[in-house]
């Protein structure tokens, strides 16, 4: 009896795979119901995002009392980030993107939670393993792009991801501007103001992971494993090797796209904040520029998808390494009390970042199939938690050593390495047609 009652939630798992695999209308309707999920989870997902972003640089001062580490909350929670990564791509490619984005988010949101305890108490460590915790809810926030374009076509891939980032503009840009409500609110209970944002971060987060946990079924990654098996053909052994190969190429170029872009956007935008504070910026301006640098990020991605699945990967990745070099040209040159220039040079930033995250991510997922997809995306976004913890960490220690100008000439002319890693990408290609 045991044995037909386990059974039967198999066979019933089985028969809505196969119904799906029958029928490209039922494909259809998954993708579009998909994509409207992941959307409302990446609408709180955004918000519990800018709550680090905003205020980890600045508590972490208040706490330490010196510039040099304030890069670090950016760091930890990144660092957190890459080890979350991991784990999710790998749970999601075995038991499907519901299970491993909804228990990302929640831990996300249980970081959180610590961090305003850690405030509450004054605990330095209990603050650092909070933070790293907290990563997930950014790693997961990462992950869910993935998750529409499991049932995306070639030229459907790219605007997919842009949707998912596109509703994160709601809440990430939400979240700086609440810094100075969320601040008083938490003055109001007896916590420190600079805690409030994580307070809506907590919140958030948790939400997020329930809308994922509740509403995504059939799991779309589930599915899409089911047809791709249904239809898989074998090849040749020398067709299948050179593939493998195009398929390496392109993980290894959508992933440099990502990670120098990340690397050049962390750096700079984290330690803005500080750099506003030593120029007289009060919370609620450091808000509106981060505000708006989050919606630079964000917000332009489904005109990004477009241009990205119309003109090409590698013409939108050349893009983005030429909008950072601007934005750290603007920033570095920008005088400390324009609101107005900092503004610019931090909206480019985030654009030039969104340039290479989508074209970088669509690379991937063009790289992948379902069988492998998931655990690929999690370890390229490992690398990419990775570079932007460094350059977290290592940008307040450049400051502190040299100047924000220094910092944003530099990051400019890092992003630059784009041009010659995707004209190398291009060439191979083809030669290799």
């Amino acid at each position: 009896m045991s044995n037909i009652k386990k059974s039967k939630p198999l066979q019933n798992q089985a028969s809505l795979l196969q119904s799906y695999i029958d029928s490209s209308e039922k494909q259809r309707q998954l993708y579009k119901r998909t994509l409207m999920i992941v959307v409302i989870s990446q609408i709180f997902g955004g918000a519990g995002l800018a709550a680090g972003i905003t205020v980890g640089a600045l508590l972490v001062h208040d706490m330490l009392g010196t510039d040099s580490l304030a890069g670090l909350p950016v760091a930890l929670f990144t660092l957190g980030s890459a080890g979350a990564a991991l784990l999710i791509g790998r749970f999601s490619q075995r038991f499907g993107r519901r299970y491993g984005l909804a228990s990302g988010f929640i831990v996300g949101g249980i970081g959180a939670i610590g961090v305003v305890i850690s405030a509450l108490l004054s605990n330095v460590f209990l603050l650092f393993a909070s933070l790293l915790i907290y990563g997930s809810g950014t790693a997961t926030n990462l992950q869910a792009r993935y998750a529409g374009t499991d049932l995306a076509n070639s030229k459907q891939r790219a605007t997919a991801v842009s949707m998912a980032l596109v509703a994160t503009t709601f809440g990430a840009v939400a979240g700086p501007n609440l810094v100075q409500v969320m601040g008083q609110f938490a003055t109001s209970i007896g916590v420190p103001a600079l805690a409030g944002p994580f307070i809506l971060a907590a919140t958030a987060y948790i939400l997020a992971g329930l809308v994922i946990l509740v509403l995504l079924r059939p799991d779309p990654l589930l599915v899409a494993q089911a047809i791709s098996n249904n239809t898989k053909v074998k090849d040749d052994n020398s067709s299948s090797e050179n593939e493998s190969k195009l398929n390496n190429r392109g993980v290894v170029v959508g992933a440099m796209i990502m990670v120098l872009t990340q690397i050049v956007m962390v750096a700079i935008m984290t330690m803005t904040p500080v750099h506003m504070g030593h120029h007289g910026h009060g919370l609620s301006e450091i808000g509106l520029v981060i505000g708006i640098h989050i919606g630079a990020m964000y917000l332009p991605s489904l005109v990004t998808g477009i241009l990205v699945d119309k003109y090409g990967r590698i013409t939108m990745a050349i893009a983005s390494g030429a909008t950072l070099l601007v934005a750290g040209i603007v920033g570095a040159f920008a005088p400390g009390e324009s609101l107005v220039m900092l503004i610019i040079a931090l909206a480019l930033l985030g654009l030039g970042w969104n340039f290479g995250l989508i074209s970088g991510t669509a690379l991937i997922v063009d790289s992948t199939t379902p069988s492998n997809r998931a655990k690929t995306q999690g370890s390229v976004d490992v690398l990419i938690a990775l570079s932007g913890a460094s350059g977290g960490a290592l940008s307040g220690m450049v400051v502190a050593h040299s100047s924000f100008t220094f910092l944003s000439l530099s990051g400019g002319i890092l992003a630059l390495i784009l041009i010659p890693v995707v004209v190398w990408s291009r060439t191979n290609q083809k030669r290799t047609s």
